[in-house]
């Protein structure tokens, strides 16, 4: 029994430091990849871009060792954390009290993506002969992980609502920065040296803070997932590091206190959120032709509900047309946001739009679930009554 638990052990124990290591070297060549894209000005994504690269290189070798391997859902969790920290901290309550009037525009924008994902899919399962509630998994703007555990309880086509979310995703990524560092310039040389200055900061007050930090998040989020609050990681560790840099901005005898976090931290967050996508590529990097254009059709039908959202933003807001646009993408909403602060433009709007999106998405996404499971349900049963009518007519009596 003993020798039993001790193998067990033993084989958790080779696990996590197989994982561990994959991790390690996917964050050192998404680092490299991400200095990469910068130089070649890919702008506000080329860190999420660096990740992607990285994931898909590693994972696709890993997969020819251990082909039983399967995406780490754990490196987007903890890029998510960190991602949000950052995004608390760029925060400022003074702003945030300003947004409260436009939370109808918020809600109307969401409510209008989600509404164009369910047009779409239902378009899609007809050009691709499939269920209606694969489609609309496929279509409606969410998390990949969340979409494709809904598809696998319903025993649905996983790999089909993976890819057209896959692709959906990844060229948000890559288009959305491109257009936004058409709008606004930027100076290389000037990103890659704030990137490598003070990369680590070394001081017993600052790690103090650090490790209190990052331990109150790590609780928040795990209250946060035991009450099923939506991407508990990316909403709850916003909501830590706005209260916490609070905190420390009304203590007098902290007042002094500087605190941010350290480049380096927002980095890896940044390459982590981009490795989980690059494994899921790395699963498959052999796709049919006929199977890349039909669901590239969607994909260009939710880049086109974006842009139309987007037009109808700047009719009903006091916003710019890059704000709206950053705000309407149907991207992942960590990313988006991430551009935002790299553009350093209206992080704040940013933020709310999507996170309204975020959690209008997750909350109706059941009840959009059960009324199509519904429909199906009908469909089905009017077709079998159908066809059992016409096995009780014989053939005499159908004569004239």
């Amino acid at each position: 029994m003993s020798k039993i638990s001790l193998d067990k052990s033993t084989l958790s124990n080779s696990k996590l430091t197989t994982t561990c290591l994959i991790v390690g070297i996917e964050i050192i060549i998404g680092l490299l990849s991400g200095l990469t894209f910068i130089a070649l000005g890919a702008g506000g994504g080329s860190w999420i871009l660096g990740g992607i690269a990285a994931g898909a290189l590693v994972f696709y070798f890993y997969r020819r060792y251990n082909n039983q391997a399967k995406p780490n859902r754990n490196s987007r969790k903890f890029g998510q954390i960190i991602v949000g920290l950052t995004v608390g901290f760029s925060l400022k309550q003074s702003n945030l009290i300003t947004i409260y009037s436009q939370l109808h525009i918020f809600l109307f924008l969401a409510l209008f993506l989600l509404f164009c994902g369910g047009i779409i899919g239902y378009i899609y399962s007809r050009i691709e002969k499939t269920d209606l509630l694969t489609a609309m998994l496929a279509t409606v703007p969410g998390n990949i992980g969340i979409m494709a555990s809904i598809a696998a309880d319903y025993g649905r086509n996983i790999s089909l609502v993976s890819l057209v979310q896959l692709i959906r995703f990844t060229a948000i990524i890559i288009v959305i920065p491109l257009i936004a560092n058409v709008s606004n310039a930027h100076d290389i040389n000037a990103i890659i040296h704030s990137v490598t200055e003070n990369l680590f900061v070394i001081n017993f007050n600052y790690l103090f803070l650090l490790f209190l930090l990052l331990s109150v998040t790590l609780l928040t989020v795990k209250i946060g997932s035991y009450l099923k609050i939506p991407v508990a990681g990316f909403l709850c560790s916003i909501i830590v590091g706005v209260a916490f840099d609070s905190l420390l901005d009304s203590l007098p005898f902290l007042s002094h206190i500087d605190f941010n976090l350290p480049p380096l931290f927002n980095l890896i967050g940044q390459i982590l959120l981009g490795i989980t996508i690059g494994e899921y590529w790395g699963m498959n990097p052999k796709l049919g032709k006929l199977t890349v254009a039909y669901a590239s059709v969607p994909v260009a039908m939710t880049f086109l509900a974006g842009f139309i959202s987007a037009g109808i933003a700047t009719l009903i807001s006091p916003w710019d047309w890059l704000t709206c646009l950053l705000v309407t993408s149907p991207g992942g909403s960590p990313e988006m946001i991430l551009i935002s602060l790299a553009l350093h433009h209206n992080v704040e709007i940013v933020t709310a739009g999507h996170l309204v999106r975020l959690m209008t998405i997750n909350l109706c996404l059941p009840a959009l679930v059960s009324f199509i499971c519904y429909l199906e349900g009908r469909s089905t049963k009017n077709q079998d009554g159908a066809a059992d009518q016409l096995k009780t007519i014989s053939p005499k009596s159908a004569m004239p």
